[in-house]
């Protein structure tokens, strides 16, 4: 066929016949039999040995096409080898020079299968492939799709458009994997989204992939983090600000130090890390991240996008504001002010910076935001006056009772904090995390206080896919209350149902909870929370699956008709147990 002739045409280019010169000789010569034995004579393997191996081959029936075969597959092994040596040594340019004119001699022949290998081979050991090949190869799908990695990061770093294409279906992936975990069927507090080392996370295939397109080829990185940028900018899905970071540290952890050593975040992302694998920033390291920050200098403040866009990663602000709830338990404890610990303050600083990363990428103004003092002043001491609620109440309750009887624990919420998580992005941030630290201790009291205050929040943080993912993995922690109406009612129809109709992930949510949970919820509750639930006909096929699987287990919960009848006659009295105190 057509495609034969091209895949040989090179052959000729080089003086070696092809089956075109064995048909024209065929076509004009008197005696073919000796034409074949002479074609066969001029173009065979030129060794005298082998003039009498030949037809003893022939008399066992192997196939000469076999024999040169299998001699060739042996030739271009050890072409092979020779290629890879011929680039490790002799002086740098000699070398080159060498494979730059094998790669003369052996480019009209690339198309041929048997030989492609060979010229691939030639060209993933050229560190500068010269302009009129690559873009032979670009122009031929087939070539492109055969090239070594590292002769497409030739390509693609004059070919912003060509390297998009192939970096943008991994990180719509990365962004569904990230999802995924968030909508997780398990649902747990010892294993959340949180729970993978950094290290861990590394290891995930689109960081390896990615890490292993870019090489060493820092034009190539740049224009990854450039893409991130962009779709940050475009989405505000913050999982873009996790690869960020993880891509930089799988950089780090194959020491490629082509690119670390230009990064200007290295260092404080290598630090940053640590803290994230600890979940906690320890005072000395505390210290080493303040010194980056203090050492921005003057012309230099775009450094400041890129910290930002680091501090933004959520996994970095789960360890942020997991860091500041520890430091306020100790506050209470040492009697201190907010204002008077530097570290807080540090911790803030940074939770701003990541907070304010999509404004500060946005606009192009590169400063640290402002700290709004009432922040120090007035919401963290109001929190902290929230742990001493708790240990007063507990202290309370161990005491013996006067006649008053029990003091009751403070149901009311101050106003000023119901503001601040409406107002104030770091103070809801904050907020959010207390009431995840609270739901882990089982502290139901404190969470049914403060629960109300969750229904409006700064830009929705509070039905967000990240606290409401930790936050129905603590409330399995809690999952005896769901059998008290007062509980399910100021959980169900006081929180979640004030969302679920205007947002889709929240109704998601809901549903992954009692999924979980539904064998503890009182039954006539659950079949109002079974009506109100129900998908309309705009919800998605993510809601609308999670919803059969809820009916369809509440189907096999539910008595059949003739057990309903007989149970009454099967009543004995119970023997009354003394129930053991409540906590």
């Amino acid at each position: 066929g057509p495609g034969q002739a091209e895949m040989y045409a090179g052959l000729q280019e080089l003086g070696v016949a092809n089956g075109e010169d064995l048909k024209e000789t065929l076509t004009n010569c008197t005696e073919p039999l000796k034409a074949i034995e002479q074609f066969q004579t001029e173009n065979g393997v030129l060794l005298p040995s082998l003039q009498y191996a030949l037809p003893f081959l022939d008399l066992h029936g192997t196939p000469r096409l076999e024999f040169h075969q299998s001699v060739f597959d042996e030739l271009r092994e050890k072409l092979l080898e020779r290629v890879s040596a011929i680039a490790l040594e002799g002086k740098v340019e000699e070398r080159y020079k060498k494979l730059e004119d094998l790669l003369e001699k052996s480019f009209s022949l690339v198309k041929m299968p048997s030989i492609q290998p060979v010229v691939m081979c030639v060209m993933k050991h050229l560190p500068k492939v010269p302009e009129k090949k690559l873009k032979l190869v670009m122009a031929d799908k087939d070539l492109y799709k055969a090239c070594a990695v590292e002769v497409k990061r030739q390509i693609w770093q004059d070919n912003q458009a060509l390297f998009g294409d192939e970096v943008s279906p991994l990180l719509k992936q990365y962004i569904l994997e990230k999802e995924n975990i968030l909508f997780s069927s398990d649902i747990s507090f010892l294993q959340n989204f949180f729970s993978p080392s950094p290290k861990t996370r590394r290891q995930g295939e689109v960081v390896q992939k990615l890490t292993q397109m870019i090489g060493k080829n820092v034009k190539l990185y740049d224009m990854v983090l450039q893409f991130l940028r962009t779709l940050f900018l475009r989405t505000r899905n913050v999982h873009y600000c996790t690869l960020r970071a993880e891509l930089l540290m799988s950089l780090h952890d194959l020491e490629i130090s082509e690119i670390c050593t230009v990064d200007p975040c290295h260092k404080f992302t290598w630090c940053l890390d640590a803290c994230i694998r600890e979940k906690f920033v320890d005072n000395k390291r505390a210290r080493e991240l303040q010194g980056f920050l203090d050492g921005v200098k003057k012309g230099q403040e775009q450094v400041l996008g890129d910290l930002s866009m680091i501090l933004c990663d959520p996994f970095a602000i789960n360890t942020l504001a997991l860091s500041t709830i520890r430091h306020l338990q100790d506050l209470v404890g040492q009697d201190t002010l907010p204002r008077e610990s530097p570290d807080l303050l540090l911790l803030l600083r940074m939770l701003s910076l990541g907070q304010g990363a999509w404004d500060m990428i946005d606009s192009q103004v590169f400063k640290e935001p402002k700290m709004e003092a009432e922040l120090i002043t007035r919401f963290l001491p109001l929190l902290m006056s929230f742990v001493v609620d708790d240990h007063t109440f507990t202290v309370d309750q161990k005491l013996p009772s006067e006649e008053k009887g029990p003091i009751p624990y403070p149901s009311t919420i101050p106003e000023a904090f119901t503001k601040f998580l409406q107002e104030n992005r770091i103070a809801c941030e904050i907020g959010l995390y207390y009431i995840l630290h609270i739901t882990k201790q089982r502290n139901k009291n404190a969470f049914l206080r403060l629960l109300p205050a969750l229904v409006e929040t700064f830009s929705d943080l509070a039905f967000s896919d990240i606290f409401l993912h930790l936050l129905t993995g603590n409330l399995t922690l809690l999952s005896d209350e769901f059998a008290l109406e007062e509980f399910c009612t100021s959980l169900f129809d006081g929180f979640f149902l004030t969302a679920c109709s205007r947002k889709e992930n929240v109704h998601r949510h809901v549903l992954r909870l009692l999924l979980h949970l539904h064998h503890k919820v009182a039954p006539a509750k659950l079949e109002s929370l079974q009506k109100a639930l129900e998908p309309t006909k705009q919800s998605g096929e993510a809601v609308k699956e999670l919803y059969n699987q809820l009916s369809e287990k509440l189907e096999l919960r539910k008595p059949s008709p003739a057990e309903a009848t007989e149970t009454p006659s099967m009543e004995l009295p119970l023997p009354t147990v003394p129930t053991p105190a409540s906590r």
